[in-house]
């Protein structure tokens, strides 16, 4: 079953505050951090991650691009993340795939469960995204302590070919 994850950008950003390796109102470099993390979730997870931020504030033509893979979207004007996120539901909704919304307003999870989609809070996507990161860096580390015995690659039988040929001789 294809999953996908729809996040609210300002509310993960918002419950991350400690988290934050930069001050809290540089807004663009934490929406950089936020979409940094999600690309690393959804490359190690297979889910595919968008990423709703409000810009009901700001005026002109709400925009969608990509962004390391992720599908990034800013509200138009006078439109909220809650909305834009319910209208993503249900657009994305089909039998065989599975959407998670990432937000701690209670509100809008209350509205996503009725749309059939799941919720995550702030916190479980925060721990979610450290344990991606954890195991990311093991499997790299694991990778590089895995390192071939020979300059070229070769297969178990061919080594284990080589090396009866050299002890032979």
């Amino acid at each position: 079953m294809e999953e996908i994850l729809i996040v609210d950008g300002y509310n993960i950003i918002g419950a991350a505050e400690e988290g934050l390796p930069f001050a809290r109102d540089r807004l663009e470099d934490a929406r950089d951090w936020l979409i940094d993390k999600l690309a690393d979730y959804q490359g190690y997870t297979g889910t595919k991650v968008y990423v709703v931020f409000d810009a009901h504030l700001v005026p002109g033509v709400g925009k969608v691009y990509k962004e390391r893979k992720i599908e990034v979207i800013y509200t138009r004007e006078k439109e909220t993340a809650d909305e834009c996120i319910e209208k993503l539901v249900r657009r994305l909704k089909r039998v065989q795939r599975q959407i998670y919304v990432a937000t701690s307003d209670y509100t809008e999870q209350r509205v996503i469960f009725a749309e059939g989609a799941l919720r995550k809070s702030a916190r479980e996507l925060l721990m979610e995204l450290n344990n991606v990161e954890v195991k990311i860096r093991q499997d790299v580390q694991e990778k590089y302590q895995q390192k071939p015995k020979s300059k070229f690659p070769l297969t178990k039988e061919m080594a284990e070919i080589f090396e009866k040929w050299r002890r032979e001789s």
